[in-house]
């Protein structure tokens, strides 16, 4: 009788890459030829049920009856359908979130909002949040775990589906700006986006796809140095050390200083322009003078600067910068040579927009 370390730990099928699933038909006897069908039916079309589908050739057939089942009978993949537990409509029409239960009870959020001729899906990339930034609901819930990529990759899936339902083609954007910092959780989220913009999957394209940190230089670094193709979002919040540290505590991790230097590095080595976030707080970063301070912090730096009203939370007491204060602080950027938009406040009634994400651990 095995050792429970003998026993194969069951994967989702859907945290391998083509390659990967590739290598899992050659060794299982299979030409890898028919890797693309299964490829293709598994992301492209979406389908939840591969034993349900009858169109593979007997060897295929054979492999996803033997290898794929239902995750407590799967003896080395299981599917990965994120369970909805909830599916709440936004009154302004254009925003859904859902809350997704994952295999281990964990819950995440995803949205999708919708644009003239586009819809764009904001996922999670963890359970909860380590970087404890004091105006988001996910970094005051804490750390809970890292996503694997199919999680990231389901919950994408999740999107594709519940478009196509409502009678839309699908996704054409896709922020990576839910729960969790994605640069925390490198491997998984690369391997993800490997998935997500594969061009025989999914297919969303590497420069509709942003990935978004609070500052983690490490990871902003290994981006430049890999030259990942996906649009690189930094939430500033603070053009001083002392102004960001108090909003954003792993600043005192990595300190403004370097951050701005390893953006500077990732700009010369890829030749891409950075997405900049900045929160506006009424009297705390709202200020005309505050602008001016990222203008010169910025400066040589091929910059867009998203300006984020704050959306409230319950854990922090800040209020929102006024429209009139907002557009007084975007003109001082755009006369300093800087594009700079005010971002729309979307789902805010069902706490859907940026910062609002915050699921039940473990619901029962």
């Amino acid at each position: 009788m095995p050792t429970i370390d003998e026993i194969p730990k069951r994967r989702s099928v859907h945290d391998l890459t083509f390659s990967a699933l590739q290598q899992e038909l050659v060794e299982a006897g299979i030409n890898p030829f028919h890797a693309l069908k299964l490829w293709s039916t598994l992301h492209r079309q979406a389908v939840k049920t591969l034993e349900e589908q009858t169109d593979f050739v007997p060897p295929v057939q054979r492999w996803i009856r033997e290898k794929i089942g239902a995750r407590e009978s799967a003896r080395h993949f299981f599917q990965e359908t994120p369970e909805p537990v909830a599916d709440i409509a936004s009154s302004d029409g254009l925003t859904r979130k859902f809350l997704l239960r994952l295999h281990d009870g964990q819950t995440i959020e995803t949205v999708v909002m919708g644009y003239p001729r586009r819809f764009t899906a904001c996922v999670s990339t963890q359970a909860g949040c380590a970087m404890g930034c004091v105006f988001c609901a996910t970094g005051q819930m804490g750390f809970v775990r890292h996503l694997e990529p199919g999680e990231i990759v389901g919950q994408v899936l999740h999107a594709q589906r519940a478009l196509r339902a409502a009678g839309h083609s699908g996704l054409r954007n896709l922020v990576l700006m839910g729960m969790g910092e994605p640069l925390h959780n490198y491997d998984s989220v690369m391997t993800a986006l490997d998935i997500i913009s594969d061009t025989a999957g999914i297919n969303l394209g590497p420069s509709r796809i942003s990935v978004s940190t609070v500052g983690v230089v490490p990871g902003i670094l290994r981006m430049a140095r890999e030259k990942r193709p996906y649009l690189l979002a930094v939430s500033l919040h603070g053009a001083t050390e002392e102004e960001r540290a108090a909003l954003v505590p792993v600043s005192r991790r990595w300190p403004l200083s370097e951050l701005i230097a390893a953006c500077r590095t990732y700009g010369d080595t890829t030749g891409q322009r950075i997405l900049f976030g900045w929160t506006l707080i009424a009297g705390v970063n709202d200020t005309p003078a505050h602008a001016e301070r990222i203008a010169v912090l910025l400066k040589g730096i091929d910059a867009h600067i998203n300006l984020i009203p704050l959306n409230p939370t319950g854990g922090f007491s800040g209020s929102t910068t006024q429209e009139e204060a907002a557009q007084a602080f975007k003109s001082v950027l755009q006369a300093a040579g800087f594009p700079s938009t005010i971002r729309q406040r979307r789902g805010i009634d069902v706490a859907a927009g940026c910062g609002q994400l915050k699921a039940v651990r473990n619901p029962a």
